[in-house]
């Protein structure tokens, strides 16, 4: 590694109170340098240059490949996640499992599908409060299960799935792994995955418009490439006359051309993170983690998220009595901590450039929230 995690930490400048990495993460400055930079590509258009933009799809597919230690030609940009489970789900024939509580670009991406083709069936696990684990898993498993899909953090939970021990449950069959929630941050097995889809607006910090879709070569002979439009022929130049095959692997998973400029601001950032290497910055996240876990043990709120370090990642939960959550959330708001609030809980979600001043004013809004409540 080339980026100490202080150096690193020093690329960005969000304001302080921002606790909400989780909904989405404030852009670096290698990813906003970078747009610029081909943006200006773009508007000017000099002789020659437009052939740069067009290497921007290598490289952010080896940037990918650099944290998930999937093969570059294995993975294929996307501008979502959303979109790249759609790929998958109306590719894929057969039984899946997954949870009810996943959040809905999972959920919908299976329902959707299994309306339109009837080619896909799900099955809806019963889990614990949303946590998917190997032994609901195990309970559960039918022998016409042919794939589960999972969230290797969830959103609601913060709950870091243990993808090894959900692999050694399912055997063969297809793990799919929506992995938003924890892409940038975690240093997860992902080699025991048949399918990693992630978007790269949150822990990656590197905006809307950006994500991949990352297959395994059992995945890319079970799942057909239904939504494969002219640029994924794998032709040299367009066709412009009939409509040819889509390309082998996982490239025909795609509809049109991509945005060369997101693909870069994607690339940028994760070379970023690579230099600096994603164990370092889970540590350094952990123990952010766990000071909001103490201010939240001081302040009486029941954290709802786990305090296992190896069952979660950035994200915190708390969950006030119901009369008082309107006066956390009030609280928060009116110091400028911003967090997002729903179903009863309040999810905080710090990231290693979370300064003294955004925990100083946690605890100044915590602390009026206690007064609030005790008077």
């Amino acid at each position: 590694m080339t980026l100490s995690i202080d150096e690193f930490v020093e690329r960005f400048g969000e304001d302080p109170g921002y606790l909400d990495f989780a909904n989405v993460g404030p852009v670096g400055r290698a990813a906003r340098d970078e747009e610029n930079a081909l943006s200006s590509l773009v508007g000017r258009a000099r002789f020659g240059t437009m052939t740069t933009l067009g290497e921007q799809d290598e490289r952010v597919r080896e940037a990918v490949a650099a944290i998930i230690r999937f093969p570059a030609g294995s993975i294929a940009f996307q501008p979502n996640t959303s979109q790249g489970l759609m790929h998958v789900m109306f590719g894929l024939p057969g039984e899946i499992m997954l949870s009810p509580d996943e959040f809905p670009s999972l959920t919908f991406a299976v329902a959707r599908a299994a309306s339109a083709l009837t080619a896909l069936h799900p099955v809806w696990l019963e889990t614990d409060h949303g946590r998917v684990t190997p032994g609901n898993l195990r309970a559960q498993l039918t022998k016409t299960t042919t794939a589960v899909a999972v969230s290797l953090v969830d959103f609601r939970t913060g709950h870091l799935a243990d993808l090894e021990g959900i692999r050694q449950v399912i055997g063969d069959r297809l793990l799919i792994v929506n992995a938003v929630q924890g892409f940038g941050v975690v240093d997860a097995p992902w080699e025991v995955a048949d399918v990693i889809v992630a978007g790269g607006q949150t822990w990656a910090r590197a905006g809307w418009g950006t994500g991949f879709l990352a297959m395994s070569d059992r995945a890319l002979e079970q799942i057909i490439p239904v939504f494969s439009g002219f640029s994924a022929t794998g032709a040299e130049h367009t066709p412009l006359d009939g409509v040819r095959e889509p390309a082998d692997g996982v490239a025909a998973f795609e509809i049109s051309s991509p945005d060369r400029v997101a693909q870069g601001r994607f690339a940028a950032a994760l070379e970023e993170l690579a230099d600096v290497g994603v164990p370092a910055v889970a540590a350094r996240l952990a123990e952010k983690t766990s000071r909001l876990i103490d201010l939240a043990d001081e302040f009486g709120l029941a954290v709802s998220s786990s305090r296992d370090e190896s069952e979660r990642a950035g994200i915190v939960v708390v969950t006030p009595p119901t009369d008082q959550l309107t006066v956390l959330t009030a609280s928060l708001h009116n110091h400028g901590v911003t967090t997002t609030a729903r179903e009863g809980s309040v999810r905080l979600s710090p990231h290693v450039t979370t300064t003294e001043e955004t925990f100083a004013m946690l605890r100044t809004s915590l602390s009026s929230y206690a007064s609030a409540i005790t008077i």
